[in-house]
């Protein structure tokens, strides 16, 4: 009997737990935008959890943790991945906050517990009764791309205390190493990074003689010899030259012109241009490149030695100095943009692409056209402020609607998108390690964009193909996103080459008729008439009226 009344109770004590849990349920009713209890994530884990097979979670990843499978891993993410997920993992997107049960956060303790073989089955199978879809692909499996794809969720894992203490440590003691010492650990990425731009943006002749483009005789401009320059600055769509007298490096007042193969004159005009020009005389050799240009073609170049730790963009450029690192690797000893926020992320790149001025101006009789003291992990905006916009002014810097005008200001635009403003990184789009790719650009053209842009995205754009949205042919140069979004309006420094918008705002043809802003339409289609764009946009029945105006 005493064994029948405890049964009796039990089953009574459940199903009032029951009908209390069905009140409460039937009280709030059944909304993906409730807020799951504690006590409900806990269970759908354990739920989940428990039904992975023993064989799985016990799986070991055969991919290595090697950085051409972690670039991988980052690649199927950020096409796949993110729209959920969010670029950082953190699942705070409109579709992650807005699913029930929410999209876990992969950089918690909870997601980094899990195995790599439980991580590789969730993936592959999905989650019953969630939003997460099963990946069943024959294709992908046998290329490993899942366990890429755990690799790179496994680099979400944020700082640990003790890793944060040691990074502390470390960026007190540590000193600058130079790129070279980082090829030992990282031989791929640094083989990539030093055939990129930011690898050979300065370049000494008598170390590489090919830097040299052009046969010094043909120059008419303003003649000098081999043995003048110290530097060669530039290469792809310029090149200029600097010589070196005492301990500083001077601009030679002559540059070449990539795009045409021509000799052009190089003097920044004393008014009207870059705003530092006004306090330094109307002579080259009397504007030395340490203020102007040296600390952003250099690791930490110091104002007052004049010394650099390493010419170029090299790894500590991003990465603050890296001796602690090289000596011992846990990763908690080295800086990494990537595990940082997206506002920190970017000013990583954003101290040398933008226009602006430092907050103490001028330093000890010198203005310095770069953000002197900032260096990678420290508060940018205490030493670096944008360049001013007027808006409704044509300036030397930007457009009448706030666009750049001139090169070197991917930031100043940036800053004011939406993506920005989203949380998309620089390193959304480029790999500053070095690709194929123009630019750096993580995969070529509309592939890139498409990863979070596809037809189907929530992001749009919102329609059933590209060419719907485009109305170009695609494959044609108009079916191209940059092409709308990302003109190239922004002169490069050199006559006629111009470099790409990155305010991914539409710029209407009524812009130009009346700010005087190149528009994308007859940019393209220079023959024809602001009027005829108009009229050509009127007739797209996505487009509003009030858009094109």
């Amino acid at each position: 009997m005493k064994t029948w009344k405890a049964v009796s109770l039990t089953a009574c004590g459940l199903a009032g737990l029951l009908i209390l849990g069905l009140a409460l349920l039937i009280g709030r009713g059944f909304r993906a935008t409730s807020t799951p209890t504690t006590f409900e994530r806990a269970l759908a884990r354990r739920l989940r959890n428990f039904a992975i097979p023993l064989r799985d979670r016990v799986a070991k990843n055969p991919v290595a943790g090697s950085s051409e499978s972690l670039r991988q891993g980052r690649e199927e993410f950020l096409a796949r991945c993110s729209v959920c997920h969010g670029i950082d993992g953190s699942g705070k997107t409109e579709v992650g906050l807005n699913l029930y049960p929410r999209v876990p956060d992969l950089r918690a303790r909870a997601s980094q517990q899990l195995s790599d073989g439980e991580l590789h089955y969730i993936i592959e199978n999905g989650v019953l009764l969630t939003g997460m879809p099963a990946w069943r692909s024959a294709q992908r499996e046998s290329s490993g791309a899942i366990w890429n794809l755990v690799v790179f969720i496994r680099s979400l894992r944020p700082l640990m205390q003790e890793e944060l203490t040691q990074q502390g440590s470390a960026e007190s003691r540590a000193h600058y190493a130079g790129s070279a010492a980082c090829e030992q650990c990282h031989a791929q990425i640094y083989q990539r990074w030093k055939h990129t731009p930011m690898a050979n943006v300065v370049r000494d002749p008598r170390v590489h003689p090919e830097a040299i483009i052009p046969k010094l005789a043909t120059n008419t401009v303003a003649k000098f010899t081999e043995e003048q320059i110290a530097f060669v600055y530039g290469s792809v769509w310029k090149q200029r030259y600097f010589t070196k007298v005492g301990d500083d490096y001077f601009p030679l007042p002559a540059q070449w012109d990539v795009a045409t193969q021509q000799w052009l004159p190089y003097m920044v005009p004393s008014h009207g241009a870059d705003w530092w020009a006004e306090f330094y005389p109307p002579d080259n050799m009397k504007r030395p490149t340490g203020p102007t240009c040296d600390g952003c073609h250099s690791v930490d170049y110091n104002i007052h030695s004049k010394q650099v730790a390493e010419w170029n963009v090299g790894c500590e450029a991003c990465h603050g100095p890296g001796s602690e690192h090289v000596a011992h690797t846990p990763r908690g000893n080295i800086l990494n943009p990537g595990r940082m926020d997206s506002i920190a992320a970017n000013d990583t790149c954003i101290r040398c692409h933008s226009q602006g001025r430092p907050l103490a101006s001028p330093m000890e009789g010198r203005y310095y056209d770069w953000p002197v003291g900032y260096r990678v992990g420290l508060q940018f905006r205490e030493f670096w402020k944008l360049e001013d916009c007027s808006l409704g002014q044509t300036t030397f810097a930007y457009f009448p609607d706030c666009t750049a005008h001139k090169n070197r200001m991917q930031g100043n635009d940036f800053v004011q998108s939406v993506m920005y403003g989203h949380g998309i990184m620089c390193s959304s789009c480029h790999d500053v390690h070095g690709t194929e790719n123009r630019a750096q650009l993580r995969a070529p053209g509309n592939q890139l964009c498409l990863e979070c842009h596809g037809t189907t995205s929530p992001n749009g754009p919102h329609a059933a193909t590209v060419e719907g949205h485009t109305h170009h042919r695609m494959g044609s140069p108009g079916s191209e996103c940059v092409a709308c979004h990302m003109p190239k309006i922004e002169t490069e420094g050199v006559p006629g080459t111009y470099v790409h918008a990155h305010t991914f705002r539409f710029i209407a043809p009524a812009m130009t008729d009346q700010f005087k802003i190149p528009n994308p339409c007859t940019t393209c289609h220079a023959e024809k008439s602001t009027a005829w764009a108009e009229e050509a946009i009127s007739h797209w029945p996505e487009w509003s009226a009030w858009r094109i105006r």
